[in-house]
């Protein structure tokens, strides 16, 4: 009943962690303008996501370029935004994997340990899927950390970091925790046995004699 729940409540951490990863992917406020030096006043707040670059202006209009091409994009932004999709598709994975050894579902058969063990592999997947993310999202925040504090980088293009790049660090904890409790809910009591077992015969109250 333990590892029931525990199974259940890894999915759904995994699940919202999937929602965020996807929130924070599709999102352009991954960095934002920094108000720094002469750049304090400004009616222009100036986004830049792993898709596109939007302008906010103060009035409240939003206007968004989606990239021309890839290309011309930075080795950071184009290794992010691979990583990202790919921590997608293992989550997935992870989770449609997961759930067909839950004991919560019927997908995976009547052996416990067989649907046990399916579970732990989904688990394992999204821990998989998860390192994709904070590889992904370590690597752009320590490029505009580096950026930010770079005497070459002029003062009114440095950036800082904005709310999709939580976002995506949010869910991407939600999905290591879920991805651990589900790899973690094999108990190692579960072990199947390969031949049944015999039944010693009970000794004779009667010797035999021949």
């Amino acid at each position: 009943m333990a590892n029931k729940g525990l199974q259940l409540l890894g999915y759904v951490l995994a699940l919202v962690g999937l929602i965020g990863l996807l929130a924070g992917t599709i999102m352009p406020q991954w960095k934002m303008s920094a108000y720094v030096g002469d750049n304090i006043i400004t009616a222009v707040a100036m986004y830049q996501g792993l898709w596109m670059s939007c302008a906010f202006q103060s009035t409240g209009q939003m206007q968004c370029k989606i990239y021309d091409s890839m290309l011309q994009l930075d080795s950071a932004l184009q290794a992010t935004r691979a990583l990202m999709v790919v921590s997608i598709l293992l989550t997935v994975m992870g989770l449609g994997v997961a759930s067909m050894g839950m004991k919560c579902t019927n997908c995976g058969g009547d052996d416990k340990v067989k649907r046990s063990r399916i579970a732990m592999t989904g688990g394992i997947i999204l821990l998989v899927g998860a390192l994709c993310a904070i590889v992904a999202c370590g690597w752009f925040s320590s490029q505009i950390i580096q950026d930010f504090y770079s005497p070459f980088t002029p003062v009114n293009t440095k950036y800082e970091f904005g709310s999709a790049i939580f976002i995506a660090w949010a869910g991407t904890f939600l999905v290591v925790m879920g991805g651990a409790m589900l790899a973690a809910s094999c108990s190692k009591n579960q072990t199947s046995s390969k031949y049944p077992a015999t039944k010693s015969r009970p000794p004779s109250s009667s010797r035999e004699y021949v």
